[in-house]
């Protein structure tokens, strides 16, 4: 089934072809007029070398002004082959498709409403016959009924049409669509963009993106630079300025030869205060009681890493690489990358 895009944007239309599957586009004129395009000549010529194909009306109120006028826009440059001119269904129009066709060149007859409209064009060698399928349902009329029907006439008869699914309103007619064996569809970009998007293929993927970085990323890939310490002889004040600067919630206690001698934390700080005030900040860290601190390698895997914050219910984990102290890690360095809930 060819792809559409069905648009007069250029914004739009650039962001929808460089997606590089696109067979062409379906466009209009009178509407480029109302998104403020007032050459519309000059914007005609500019799409056609944008896209594989381009899809324009050709109107005139009889067919040999819809004739003309396409060999008009051809005048313009562009190329027969690679352009297709939108007729609405008339017998004026038929007319007009019969006469272009028969010198070769592309027609889109549009603007379908009935199986015996589809069958007109298809007999003047329609190469597109194009039921629009939000309208008529708009008007409470079977649409998918009426281009079901319009593929079985071309498969029926071998006739050389394509059946275009347009007036998309919304990623449920495109599996129409599909469903039905139409030949072509043309889609806005509105809904375009969106037919790749389902919460479960989103959830899939950001569980697969989560897996990967857990058993491929290690600590030292997501370290900060920060290793904020104290000392037996500086005071909790100090602890608090020193977290502060480097963004931790918690500092360690090193001895003169910089070996590891316990964790404090924001925790730590908050029960010291309710204990005995701003006095608190006075306190030498010495004068304090720690636990040995829960340390990880900075070559561990995350998936460890998280199993460690999980089990122990801990917001920090200081750093160490053969036994020597490098630094610290937040459990919301690892929430931010959405590792952790």
């Amino acid at each position: 089934m060819e792809l559409y895009l069905d648009s007069v944007d250029f914004k739009e239309i650039e962001q929808a072809f460089e997606l590089g599957t696109l067979a062409g586009l379906t466009t209009t004129p009178t509407f480029m007029h109302r998104h403020g395009v007032t050459d519309i000549d000059a914007a005609i010529v500019q799409l056609a070398t944008m896209v594989p194909v381009l899809q324009v009306e050709a109107l005139g109120d009889n067919a040999d002004e819809i004739y003309r006028e396409a060999q008009r826009l051809l005048g313009l440059g562009l190329d027969p082959k690679k352009t297709v001119f939108k007729i609405p269904v008339a017998i004026e129009g038929i007319k007009a498709c019969k006469r272009l066709t028969d010198a070769g060149l592309m027609v889109n007859v549009h603007l379908v409403y009935t199986l015996q409209q589809a069958y007109m064009a298809m007999i003047a060698g329609a190469t597109y016959v194009c039921p629009l399928v939000g309208r008529l349902q708009d008007q409470g009329y079977d649409a998918l009924a009426l281009v079901e029907q319009c593929v079985d006439m071309v498969d029926k008869y071998g006739y050389d049409t394509k059946i275009m699914f347009s007036s998309v309103r919304h990623a449920e007619h495109v599996r129409n669509a599909i469903n039905l064996g139409v030949h072509t569809i043309t889609v806005p970009w509105s809904v375009l963009k969106n037919l790749t998007e389902n919460n479960l293929t989103a959830l899939g993927t950001q569980q697969f993106v989560e897996h990967t970085r857990l058993t491929t990323l290690r600590v030292r890939d997501v370290i900060k630079d920060a290793n904020p310490t104290v000392t037996a002889q500086d005071t909790i004040g100090d602890a608090v300025v020193r977290m502060s600067e480097a963004g931790f919630g918690a500092v360690t206690l090193v001895d003169e030869a910089g070996r590891i001698q316990g964790i404090f934390t924001d925790g730590d700080l908050r029960r010291e205060l309710k204990q005995t005030g701003t006095a608190t900040l006075t306190k030498k860290m010495s004068e304090l009681t720690y636990k040995t601190p829960l340390v990880v390698e900075r070559d561990a895997l995350l998936y460890e890493v998280v199993a460690l914050f999980k089990q122990n219910r801990v917001d920090n984990l200081i750093v160490v690489e053969d036994g020597r102290l490098v630094g610290m890690l937040d459990v919301q360095d690892l929430v931010k990358m959405n590792l952790i809930g």
